[in-house]
Formats: C-alpha cells, sequence, structure tokens
C-alpha cells in the first residue's frame, strides 16, 4: 500500500478505510471479551496475555464479511482491543485501596476517571517516542512485528481460510478451558493439587492450579522466562521457605497454613526485593537509549515544523496538542486526589500533597513511559515487566510523600492510600505506554496512519476504562482479595496489588524488614550477574532477572503451571520450526493458548456472578467435601488427557492449512 500523499493521486485511488465506526464498535465488542478476561487473570495469577494477535484474528474473521475492508482497518480494530486490554494491568495496584482496608469495593466514576486519564496520559507521553523507538531504532518489536504479519497474511489471497482456522484455534482453546472450570466448579473434578511436609525443622510446599489459562501464559511467554521463573520457584520454595520456617511450624498435624502463612510473610518480600533491583538495573541499561530517541524525535518534530515533507505513515497528533492535552489533564488529577483526601485526616494539608503528587505524575509518568515503551520493544509487551516499575513506581511514592509531608501515626491509613491512589495513576500511563509502540509497530509495517491509530488507542482507553471497574466489583464481591478485610479462603490472590500495599504499609509504618528486601536486592544482584555472562556467552542465553523475581513471589499454584505451559510451547515451537510453514503453525500455537486464557477468564467472571448473586463460594457443586480425594485424580487425569488432545488437534489443523495451501 502506497503512502504517498500527492493530492492528485488521492482524487483518482478509491479512498481506503481506516478509522471506521464499524471497525471502533468490533473493537469495542471485543474490548468487552478480554478485558474482562485479562482483569480475572491478572488477580488470580498476577500475570495478563497480550490481546492484540487474537483481536487482529478476530477481526479479519468478522470484517470479511463487509465491503471495502482493508488490512489498516483490521489494524485499527487490534489497537483498539489492545489498548483496552493492556489497562487492564491496573489491577496490579488498584485492589491495594481494597486490600489495606481503604475501599469496600470500586466506586465506579471514580474507577473510570483514574484509569481514563492515566491511559490517555500513557497515549499523549508514547506519542514523541514513536519516532524515536519505532521508526528511528532498531529495536525488535516481537509482538508488533507478529501482528503485522498476522494482519498481512490474512489480507493476502488465501488469508481466509487462515483466518477461519485461527478463529477455530481460539474457540478449541476457550471451549476446552471453560469446560474444564465448569466441571470443577461442580466439583466432580479439581482444579489444584497442593501439598505440604516438613524439611528438617522447617517445611515447604508443592502443588500446581489445573489451569489451562496458566498453560496458555506458559506457552505465550516462552521458555527463556519459564526457566528464570523456575529458578525463582526453586529458590523460594527449595531454599528460602523451609530456612524461614523453621521453627515456626506446628509439632503436629496439618503444616500446611503455617508454611503459606511464612510464604506470604517473609518469602514474597524477597522476591519483591528482587524485582526492585532487576527494574533498577533495566532502567540503568536502557537510559542512554531512551535518551537518545527523545533527542531525535524532538529534532525530528522541530525539522517538520520548519516544512519538511511528511509522509502519511509519519504524521502524528500534533506535538503542540499533545502538550495541551498533557497539561490539561492535571486538571482532573488535581480534582481527584483533592476529592479522594478532602474528609480524610490529610484535608489540612490537601494543597501541598496535591501539587507534590501532580508534579510526581508529570515527571515519574514521562519516566515510566519511556522506559516501557523502551522495554516492549525490546523484548515485547507480555514479558515486559511492568509489574516490577509498578513496584518501584509506588516505593518512590511513598519515599517522596515520607519526606515531604512526614509520617503521623495518626494518618497513616490515609498517607497509604493516598500513596495507592497516585501510583494507580502512574501504573496507568506505564500501561499504556507499554503497549502503544508495540501497536504503533505493527501500524508502521501495514501502512497505517499513526494519528488515526492513537485516536484509537485513545478510544480503546475509554472502553476500558469503561469495562474495567464493574469487572473489579464483581471479582472483589464474589471472592474478595487475599489480604484484604473479610476475605475468605477462595479469595482472590492479587499478588502484585497485595504486595505494593504491604511495601507502602511497610514504608509508612515503619516496620518494613529492610532485611528481606536487602536480601531479595542481592540475590537480584547475583541473577544480573548470571544473566550478563550467558549473554555474554550466547544470545540464546539468558536468565531474565525480573522473571526470576517473579518465580520467587508469585505463589507455586500459579508459577509451577506457567513452567509446564512454556516447556510444552518449547516444543510445539520446535515442531513449528520443522514444517513447511512455520509462521502459520506457530500462529495457530498461539492463538490455542489465547483461547485457553479466553476460555477460563470469561468462565471466571460468569462464575463470579453467580457466587456474589447467590452469596455461596461453592454455588454449583454437586459433590461433598468427601469427594476431594476423588476428585485430585481425576482432576489431573482430565487435564492431561484435554491438553494432549488439545495440542494434537491444534497440530493436524496447521497440517490440512498446509496441505491444502
Amino acid at each position: 500500500m502506497s503512502s504517498a500523499t500527492d493530492p492528485a493521486q488521492a482524487t483518482t485511488a478509491p479512498t481506503v478505510r481506516e478509522l471506521t465506526l464499524r471497525g471502533i464498535i468490533l473493537g469495542g465488542i471485543i474490548t468487552l471479551v478480554f478485558t474482562a478476561a485479562n482483569v480475572y487473570l491478572g488477580l488470580k495469577s498476577g500475570l495478563t496475555f497480550a490481546t492484540s494477535i487474537p483481536a487482529a484474528v478476530i477481526s479479519m474473521a468478522v470484517l470479511r464479511f463487509f465491503r471495502r475492508h482493508s488490512v489498516v482497518e483490521n489494524n485499527i480494530v487490534q489497537t483498539i482491543a489492545s489498548s483496552a486490554g493492556t489497562l487492564s494491568a491496573i489491577i496490579f495496584v488498584l485492589p491495594g485501596l481494597v486490600v489495606v482496608g481503604w475501599w469496600s469495593g470500586f466506586p465506579y466514576w471514580t474507577t473510570v476517571a483514574l484509569c481514563a486519564v492515566g491511559g490517555l496520559l500513557g497515549v499523549m507521553y508514547s506519542i514523541p517516542l514513536r519516532r524515536a523507538l519505532v521508526t528511528g531504532s532498531d529495536l525488535p518489536y516481537p509482538e508488533g512485528v507478529a501482528g503485522a504479519e498476522v494482519l498481512l497474511v490474512g489480507d493476502s489471497a488465501g488469508g481466509a481460510e487462515e483466518n477461519r482456522r485461527g478463529l477455530r484455534a481460539i474457540l478449541l482453546g476457550a471451549i476446552t478451558s471453560a469446560g474444564f472450570s465448569v466441571v470443577s466448579a461442580l466439583q466432580v473434578i479439581s482444579n489444584s493439587v497442593t501439598t505440604a511436609f516438613r524439611i528438617g525443622s522447617g517445611g515447604t510446599m508443592i502443588g500446581a492450579g489445573l489451569s489451562f489459562a496458566l498453560l496458555g501464559v506458559g506457552h505465550l511467554v516462552g521458555i527463556t522466562v519459564g526457566i528464570a521463573m523456575l529458578v525463582g520457584l526453586v529458590v523460594s520454595y527449595g531454599v528460602l521457605l523451609p530456612i524461614m520456617s523453621s521453627g515456626a511450624l506446628p509439632g503436629s498435624g496439618d503444616i500446611a497454613e503455617a508454611v503459606d502463612g511464612v510464604f506470604s510473610s517473609d518469602v514474597r518480600f524477597v522476591g519483591a526485593g528482587a524485582i526492585a533491583i532487576a527494574a533498577i538495573w533495566t532502567l540503568v541499561r536502557i537510559a542512554r537509549p531512551v535518551v537518545g530517541g527523545i533527542r531525535s524525535s524532538l529534532a525530528s518534530s522541530h525539522a517538520r515544523r520548519r516544512g519538511a515533507s511528511v509522509e502519511k505513515t509519519e504524521r502524528d497528533l500534533p506535538f503542540s496538542l499533545v502538550v495541551v492535552i498533557t497539561v490539561v489533564s492535571m486538571v482532573p488529577i488535581g480534582l481527584m486526589l483533592w476529592w479522594f483526601v478532602k474528609d480524610t485526616a490529610l484535608a489540612q494539608s490537601a494543597g501541598g500533597l496535591i501539587t507534590i503528587c501532580i508534579l510526581y505524575v508529570l515527571i515519574a509518568g514521562l519516566l515510566v513511559a519511556s522506559v516501557c515503551g523502551y522495554m516492549a520493544g525490546l523484548i515485547g509487551s507480555s514479558n515486559s515487566p511492568i509489574s516490577g516499575v509498578g513496584i518501584l513506581v509506588a516505593i518512590t511514592a511513598a519515599l517522596v510523600i515520607k519526606l515531604v509531608h512526614g509520617a503521623d501515626p495518626s494518618q497513616t491509613a490515609a498517607l497509604v492510600a493516598f500513596t495507592l491512589f497516585t501510583t494507580a495513576i502512574v501504573f496507568g500511563i506505564a500501561t499504556i505506554s507499554n503497549d502503544n509502540l508495540q501497536d504503533l509497530k505493527t501500524g508502521q509495517l501495514v501502512g497505517s496512519t499513526p494519528w488515526k491509530q492513537q485516536v484509537a488507542l485513545v478510544i480503546g482507553v475509554v472502553f476500558g476504562s469503561i469495562i474495567i471497574p464493574p469487572v473489579l466489583g464483581l471479582m472483589s464481591t464474589a471472592f474478595g482479595f487475599q489480604g484484604a478485610p473479610g476475605a475468605g479462603p477462595d479469595a482472590l490472590a492479587a499478588p502484585q496489588a497485595s504486595l505494593i500495599s504491604s511495601l507502602v504499609k511497610g514504608i509508612f509504618g515503619g516496620d518494613l524488614d529492610w532485611s528481606l528486601i536487602g536480601l531479595g536486592a542481592l540475590l537480584g544482584l547475583v541473577v544480573i550477574v548470571v544473566d550478563e555472562v550467558l549473554r555474554a556467552r550466547s544470545s540464546r542465553l539468558a536468565l531474565p532477572p525480573l522473571g526470576v523475581g517473579m518465580g520467587m513471589y508469585l505463589p507455586m499454584s500459579t508459577t509451577l503451571l506457567i513452567v509446564v505451559g512454556a516447556v510444552i510451547g518449547l516444543f510445539y515451537t520446535r515442531w513449528a520450526k520443522r514444517s513447511k510453514r512455520p509462521e502459520l503453525a506457530g500462529r495457530l500455537g498461539t492463538l490455542l493458548a489465547t483461547g485457553m486464557i479466553v476460555g477460563e477468564s470469561l468462565f471466571g467472571v460468569v462464575f463470579a456472578g453467580v457466587v456474589a448473586a447467590t452469596g455461596n463460594d461453592t454455588p454449583l457443586a454437586v459433590v461433598g467435601e468427601g469427594f476431594a480425594n476423588p476428585a485430585m485424580i481425576l482432576g489431573v487425569i482430565v487435564f492431561v488427557v484435554l491438553a494432549v488432545a488439545l495440542y494434537r488437534t491444534v497440530r493436524r489443523s496447521a497440517d490440512r492449512e498446509i496441505r491444502e495451501g
């Protein structure tokens, strides 16, 4: 597709539809599904999935029934769905307000405004970075390139059948994972296997959640991250937990609760230290390229203002408009912060606190936008350590507020909540900038107009902001969050939100055990050294420090199956590379993994509604607790059989497409 801007050509060539009403509507519908799924998955496992490629496949499968559809219109649909889906990562921070007991739920309009303003700033901050980090750099943007490939293949002759097979792969994974979840909700089969045991005077535990969503996550993150998480898991459960639980276990009886308590109160803070030092190391490594990229972007903008010719594929929203929107956005942020503190113990010092936090949002927001955009270009949005950035933002915000305002014990609860609220705004910027440049890379490769994509990104932010609060409220009402007042045994882990709230409480309360954080930082430094040595030996070897940190602070019930999924993904990818059309075979595996995530996650949302309506944690159970052991055995058998059947089916589908193609 030509990117020429000659007006004469515009009068003779048919207009290519790009930012259309039908595309916006379709993007909004896909957003509803994927954003709800991401909210549930993130609260359960601490991980979310990239929505760009499955959204592109669904878009192509639907829009092919309409006249004059185009690859750039499909790109707009995936852009809307992608930005809304990635905004759901706000759940890594926002539930902390419920965990600390400040909120009992999620006030709708407050949550909508917070997500919308933070997401809008994320779009604005990433626009000046496009020329520096997308068109003017050699960053790989793995998901952006893959998304462009899917769109271009689907737009080519013969692409319709590939789209249909891709959509069937998504549906196959979704129906299977949702079906397994339904049967497990009946308690005929179990969805987890866990046991605790003693090691010397301490103890540890081993277990896994039987979750197709986690299996799909493992496939998507890949073997390098999977191995890193396995290393973190071994460090936590094989070394730290037995040592830290020594002497803390009951003399007899079930030790599972005591072991789990030690993990939550001690081991996960070591993991937090590892994540923090890994995130800082990442910032150090990319500081020079980011600064250089920003300078290049500003120089390019100055040249365009002097009248330089600009092709369609290089037209951004005007920089002056970006600046105006950014500055004006500080007004609703100030109003939100004032509304948050006006009836609290901080009301008398509201002016100073709000001024400090607005400046923090401006400065920290620009920094995290640059960092997250670069990291997404380097390793992809799914693998980008966005949670590590959130931890750093929360710690620095707490330290800044404590340094300027002080830490009056009578105001601790309000200061913790105010810090979490401010962190959530900055984190909204981080989540969107972590995705925007990936989408703009896709647009560059398929010939999209950047400013139209940037408008689509804003539309996606609005859609996501409308959808996220009710899903969050439903999850809170139905299950609650671990560590929150009144949380039950089936409460969602919300691991990042729980961890971040604990760190902020510890900073203001003065009782944060910095020795645990320091131990984690020391272990993180060791991993960094190992990672650098491996990378120096071979470009194929790595041990991502943030992956190790995640493995250390996520529970094994989450981590272990992600590792299994990564191993399965490795073998599937090796098979795909040996096939006659490796891109097609690999893509079908990716879409199957996405379907597994979507199916289980959407059932989780529906099940949460049933729980909330009935007030019963097990509303669908048809057997009693006495069936627990047989259910566990059946669960393992059924899960393994279904997983094998899924991958075999997709391989046969890929083989048929290759033969018929």
